[in-house]
């Protein structure tokens, strides 16, 4: 395949897998331009701009044109204020599966096309293959290092025109040709933390955003053990930062409602096989009893053995094999047949 009069918008975050990404499309002949999103400024942990001085190092040397694309103001709007609004409902939100569909997916994949790019690409670990009349999203090779749980939520007509060039490929094989090529970033640490945002622990973010309020921790019976600062600030599972003696406890659930926080010792009180997902996106029509299904509820999980059901409105009733740590309302339920991504949505509150 020819692809020299093929122009792609590489999505270079300042990381190697993005800089490897585009090195690669060179390398096949593609038109490459070096795109990086400024998407965040503020606080003492934004990496912003070491980030955006590592990607234009990169990009000069791979010798592409290289731009800079300012997103912050829809950044807050679509990706902080849907998280901060989430843990003030009481939820824990995923930034990083919004941030790929409203912003990599969203404005940095219309605004590609819009100035004439064939294609989009990123430096996830996840892969496009054609199937049948369209595409299927399927997992990277690396399983250390797959991706594709973070982009249950995109649009699947845009794998169309998407490409994943580090998919193929492990993390260490990433590392060995960065250095090959004398990539300056080649040695550079992986980012941590949310979207854009950098090295920050969600609690302190939080913090930082909504206003602390002194609150019970309770255990099951009802009886108050301690204080915590905000319900908002903790999720179900968690069981660092509670300061209680005698424990390790666990958070049950949080009312932000009665600003009630609810603890266990029993690590089975958290554990659950049921559970209902909603706001569905299917990247094929949903059919029931294709194959055996496999479910995640978090990146980095194991996938679980599922039934699914599809309810009246859409919703997803979703039967586990084996009972799962920690299902948290709010984050996003990510189904699999195999290597193929079939779709995501939402975890409910309303457990079943």
């Amino acid at each position: 395949m020819n692809h020299k009069k093929k122009k792609v918008f590489v999505a270079i975050s300042g990381g190697v897998d993005s800089s490897v990404a585009a090195a690669l499309l060179k390398k096949a002949g593609f038109n490459v331009v070096g795109i990086y999103m400024k998407c965040w400024t503020e606080g003492l942990a934004c990496t912003t701009k070491e980030d955006e001085r590592s990607a234009r190092l990169a990009a000069l040397h791979l010798g592409i044109p290289f731009y800079v694309w300012n997103f912050i103001d829809q950044y807050k709007q679509r990706v902080v204020e849907y998280m901060l609004n989430g843990y003030e409902a009481g939820v824990t939100p995923n930034p990083d599966i919004m941030c790929n569909r409203e912003i990599k997916f969203g404005l940095f994949f219309k605004k590609a096309l819009e100035l004439g790019a064939d294609y989009v690409a990123t430096g996830h670990y996840a892969r496009v293959k054609k199937k049948n009349a369209g595409y299927a999203l399927l997992k990277g090779k690396d399983p250390e290092k797959d991706q594709s749980y973070f982009l249950a939520m995109i649009n699947p007509q845009a794998l169309e025109k998407t490409l994943f060039p580090i998919g193929e490929y492990t993390k260490t094989q990433i590392r060995s040709y960065a250095a090959k090529i004398g990539l300056p970033n080649a040695k550079r640490k992986d980012s941590q933390g949310i979207c854009f945002v950098g090295k920050v622990e969600i609690g302190d973010f939080l913090r930082l955003h909504i206003p602390q309020k002194t609150g019970a921790i309770v255990n099951t019976e009802g009886e108050v053990l301690g204080e915590h600062d905000g319900a908002y600030y903790y999720t179900v599972g968690q069981r660092q930062g509670l300061k209680l003696a005698g424990g390790p406890y666990y958070v049950v659930q949080k009312d932000t409602a009665t600003n009630t926080v609810q603890v266990t010792k029993q690590e089975q009180d958290i554990m659950t096989s049921k559970l209902l997902v909603k706001n569905v996106n299917w990247f094929s029509p949903f059919r029931e009893k294709t194959g055996p299904v496999s479910a995640k509820f978090r990146y980095r999980q194991e996938d679980v053995a599922a039934t699914l059901k599809e309810l009246a409105d859409g919703s997803i009733r979703v039967i586990l094999e084996v009972a799962q740590r920690a299902i948290t309302p709010g984050q996003f339920a990510v189904f699999y047949q195999g290597e193929e991504l079939l779709g995501g949505g939402v975890i409910s509150s309303e457990m079943i």
